[in-house]
């Protein structure tokens, strides 16, 4: 069984953010495949919902911990580095442009909190990454950084955005159904 976890925050103050890069594609992901609707699990603090992706089972979470805590929800489905090694974590990523995203496996945090968290907890950081551009043509100066993560995306940027999402939809359907390789060679 693949799990597949978009990382972002909860509430609806954050929904459509460029932090909620990584929750917003999961969504989407669920959508397109049409997911049962998504059920709180108290014990991980997620919303999980699961379905048959071709032969496979996959289980999609969306924590409902803040970001820099994501692991926690994560660690009690992911116990096992062969787990691990069957997990997809979908973020957003400020070294990438908007409308790109990239299929990393066995990588480190990059500096992303709500990974780092995540590594932290499962004790590995042998496990799939889709990183996803949010970064504009010129980046934003440090100080600036948090509010330009925690503002929505403008309507221009989000139409960007759901046409990335819908080919990441594809990349990660061929992750869980032709395996890693194959996904990488053909979207990166």
């Amino acid at each position: 069984m693949y799990t597949i976890v978009g990382l972002g925050n909860p509430g609806e103050e954050y929904e459509s953010t460029r932090h909620n890069t990584g929750r917003m594609i999961v969504e989407d992901f669920a959508k397109a495949k049409k997911f049962p609707d998504w059920i709180f699990d108290k014990k991980s603090s997620a919303l999980k919902s699961e379905k048959k992706i071709k032969k496979d089972k996959a289980l999609l979470l969306l924590p409902e911990t803040f970001m820099n805590n994501s692991g926690n929800a994560i660690v009690k489905f992911i116990n096992s580095k062969k787990k691990a090694e069957r997990l997809i974590v979908a973020h957003d990523d400020l070294d990438l442009p908007l409308g790109k995203f990239k299929i990393s496996f066995a990588r480190g945090s990059g500096g992303h909190k709500g990974v780092e968290s995540v590594i932290k907890k499962i004790k590995t950081e042998k496990f799939i990454r889709v990183r996803v551009g949010t970064s504009p043509k010129k980046k934003p100066e440090s100080k600036k950084l948090i509010g330009f993560l925690m503002g929505k995306f403008t309507p221009k940027e989000f139409s960007i955005f759901k046409k990335t999402s819908k080919k990441i939809t594809s990349a990660i359907e061929m992750i869980v159904a032709e395996g890693l390789q194959k996904a990488m060679s053909e979207f990166n």
